[in-house]
């Protein structure tokens, strides 16, 4: 058996399951504000265009995808970015969502057994941390706290450390305090990676999901091209239509960047046995080539996050994240009771920050914070945030 499966923790969901089990929650509505699963309509354009190919059903996709998907994908890439030239053909590849991507990288980037291959940031999305034990490695963690405002900080690595790594894991717009990194960030660590030769995996899904139109979050693919690293060398970003487009379902998403590594990792994946339905890609790509939905879908989020924050803010410390659908607010007690309590006196269930992390010399960096997911509609994310404004003013 693989070692590595008898490390994996639990999901964080599988945690509060178990942290809830018993507590009758007050009320008769309760609103789950725990899962980053997006609850708007999808786009109808989407669900007419899977109807009308679900015969395609019938036939054996392929693991490269299709050529016309892969071409929308990469203009995608340089209106977004503002990049010269993607070579659809060598540097995109389709996945089935970002989760298996970013999974699957590990098996194909790391040697298994080499202590210190793969760092990441903490909190973190568990998907890094389980590719790296079932790749037979396991996670440097890189604190995102308060002080570095919530981007990790890297001036702890040492230079023996980088030169171990193999793969680099960043996310950004981060999860859950929604945290970018600038160009300048992403270019100290680009610079690093064609320095110590790792890959960096930039995990992107909540780029599109940002308050100011006049200044979309940078990616990592920009941040090379900006610095003359033109052929992405060592550079894979991650992108998902989940949260940009609300389908969560169609598990539908894409790898793009150094070709090598596409090369690499699409040899890998035929083996692997990944392939995007085939109506799924044609449906993907009418949602890479329009901006009208995703634009609305922005406006949404906006909406709430200026009806709620105010709310929250009043009674919880609460920073104002950069991008994504995510509140990373301080507790006044620790984050466990703090979740299992305001379920029991609101039937309002919030994740509990130390949940999305792991201890570390110099702590938890998601203790005494709970995650809360802004994705169900306007008027219940309003009533939950007046509900836990109230709880929290009876004092705990």
């Amino acid at each position: 058996m693989n070692i590595g499966l008898e490390a994996l923790q639990p999901y964080p969901f599988e945690r509060l399951n178990a942290l809830l089990q018993g507590v009758t929650p007050a009320g008769s509505q309760t609103i789950p504000l725990t899962i980053g699963e997006p609850q708007h309509p999808p786009p109808i354009a989407v669900t007419e265009l899977l109807a009308e190919h679900a015969p395609l059903v019938g036939k054996y996709p392929t693991t490269n995808g299709s050529s016309s998907l892969r071409a929308a994908i990469a203009r995608w890439l340089e209106r977004r970015f503002a990049l010269n030239t993607v070579n659809a053909d060598q540097q995109v590849l389709p996945l089935n969502g970002t989760r298996e991507g970013l999974f699957s990288l590990a098996q194909a980037v790391v040697t298994h057994g080499q202590t210190g291959a793969v760092i990441s940031p903490n909190p973190f999305y568990q998907i890094y941390e389980g590719a790296a034990l079932l790749a037979g490695s396991s996670p440097r963690f890189v604190n995102c706290d308060h002080d570095n405002g919530f981007t990790p900080d890297f001036s702890h690595i040492s230079e023996d450390q980088w030169q171990a790594c193999q793969l680099l894991y960043i996310c950004t717009p981060g999860n859950p305090a929604g945290a970018v990194l600038s160009t300048t960030q992403l270019q100290q660590l680009i610079a690093l990676a064609q320095e110590h030769d790792f890959v960096i995996a930039s995990d992107e899904c909540y780029s599109e999901i940002y308050p100011d139109e006049s200044k979309p979050p940078p990616g990592l693919l920009g941040a090379a091209a900006t610095l003359g690293v033109t052929d992405f060398r060592n550079c894979l970003c991650f992108h998902s239509l989940s949260k940009r487009s609300n389908l969560p379902g169609l598990r539908s998403g894409f790898v793009a960047g150094d070709s090598r590594w596409i090369a690499r990792f699409r040899r890998y994946r035929t083996y692997h046995g990944c392939a995007m339905p085939m109506h799924h890609q044609i449906a993907s790509e009418w949602a890479w080539s329009d901006e009208v939905h995703v634009a609305e879908n922005r406006a949404h989020y906006r909406d709430k996050f200026n009806a709620v924050t105010p709310i929250i803010s009043a009674v919880m410390t609460t920073p104002i994240p950069d991008a994504g659908f995510y509140l990373w607010p301080e507790t006044p007690v620790n984050d466990e009771h703090f979740a299992r309590e305001l379920w029991q006196r609101t039937g309002v269930s919030v994740l509990p920050g130390r949940y999305l992390a792991r201890d570390t010399p110099k702590g938890n960096p998601g203790a005494m914070r709970v995650r809360i997911a802004l994705v169900a509609e306007r008027n219940l994310c309003v009533e939950a945030a007046e509900r836990m404004a109230s709880c929290l003013r009876e004092g705990w």
